[in-house]
C-alpha cells in the first residue's frame, strides 16, 4: 500500500516539476521566465482606436501570428465581457476564431497565447496549433451587414426595368418577384445592393393592394403594413413589373423605416 502511495506520489510530482508555466508582461510573451515571443500592438483607425491589431514574433524576427479584431461575427448574447479576434497562425497557413476579454485585449490574448504552448524553438508547432484552435477556439455565426446605402434620403425614388431601385442616381437596392403559383397573392423579395435580403412581402389585390404582409430579416419582425391608395388601377402599361404602384408603395415605407 505504501508503495503504491509513494508511486502515486512520484508520478504527481513528476508531471509538477515538467509543467512550464507561460505568462505575458511588458508586450513579451515567456515560458518558465524565458522570452519566447514579443507583441507588437497597433490601434485600429476604422474603430477609431476602441480595437487593436496585435503581432506576434519570434526572437529571431519572424512574424507568427496575426490577431485582429472580427467585428463581423455576432456578439454572444450570453457573454457580454468577450469580443471575437481572428488569430491567422501564418507560418502554419491556420486561422481560429478567439474570445478575448473587452476590458484588456491585449493581456487576454498574451495570457491565451502564452499558455497555448505552440511555440517551440522559436516556430510554431503547426500540430499544437490545430489542437490549440480545436481546444480554445469558438465558432461563431457571420453578422449580417444591414447598412444602408448613404445618400440624400429625400430625392424621388424609382424601381428600374432590370430590377434595381435607385435614390440620388445611385443603386440602394433590388426586388425579386418570388410569387408561387397559386398561391392567392404576391410575393417579393427586397434585398441591398450587397444581396442581402432585407424584406419579404406578400399582399392581394396586386396595385389596389391596401396592406401587406412584411417580414424584416434584420429585426426578424412579421407585421402588416398600410399601403393605402385612393386609385383603383385594372391596368398598368410598364416594362418595370405588373405590381409596379404597390411596389413603389412598399419601397417607400422601407426607405422611409431604414430598411433600404
Amino acid at each position: 500500500m505504501k508503495k503504491h502511495l509513494l508511486l502515486a506520489l512520484l508520478f504527481i510530482w513528476s508531471g509538477l516539476a515538467f509543467a512550464q508555466k507561460g505568462e505575458y508582461k511588458d508586450s513579451q510573451l515567456k515560458l518558465d521566465g524565458k522570452v519566447i515571443a514579443k507583441v507588437e500592438k497597433t490601434k485600429d483607425k476604422e474603430n477609431l482606436g476602441l480595437t487593436s491589431t496585435f503581432e506576434v514574433f519570434s526572437m529571431n524576427g519572424e512574424k507568427l501570428l496575426i490577431a485582429a479584431y472580427a467585428g463581423e461575427y455576432n456578439a454572444d448574447v450570453n457573454n457580454t465581457l468577450d469580443q471575437y479576434y481572428r488569430f491567422t497562425f501564418l507560418p502554419t497557413d491556420q486561422v481560429g476564431i478567439f474570445a478575448i476579454s473587452k476590458l484588456n485585449a491585449e493581456k487576454s490574448i498574451g495570457k491565451l497565447l502564452a499558455s497555448s504552448g505552440i511555440i517551440m524553438d522559436d516556430k510554431l508547432d503547426a500540430g499544437k496549433v490545430k489542437e490549440f484552435i480545436a481546444k480554445k477556439g469558438k465558432s461563431p455565426e457571420v453578422a449580417i451587414d444591414y447598412t444602408v446605402v448613404p445618400r440624400m434620403s429625400g430625392w424621388p425614388i424609382k424601381l428600374e426595368s432590370d430590377k434595381s431601385i435607385t435614390q440620388q442616381q445611385k443603386v440602394i437596392g433590388s426586388f425579386k418577384d418570388v410569387t408561387k403559383p397559386n398561391s392567392g397573392h404576391d410575393s417579393y423579395e427586397f434585398r441591398l445592393p450587397t444581396g442581402v435580403v432585407v424584406a419579404e412581402v406578400s399582399f392581394s389585390d396586386g396595385n389596389n393592394a391596401q396592406e401587406c404582409m412584411m417580414y424584416t430579416f434584420r429585426d426578424t419582425q412579421k407585421r402588416s403594413i398600410k399601403i393605402p391608395t385612393h386609385l383603383k388601377t385594372t391596368f398598368i402599361n410598364t416594362d418595370v413589373d405588373r405590381n409596379l404602384l404597390a411596389l413603389r408603395r412598399v419601397t417607400d415605407w422601407l426607405v422611409s423605416n431604414g430598411y433600404l
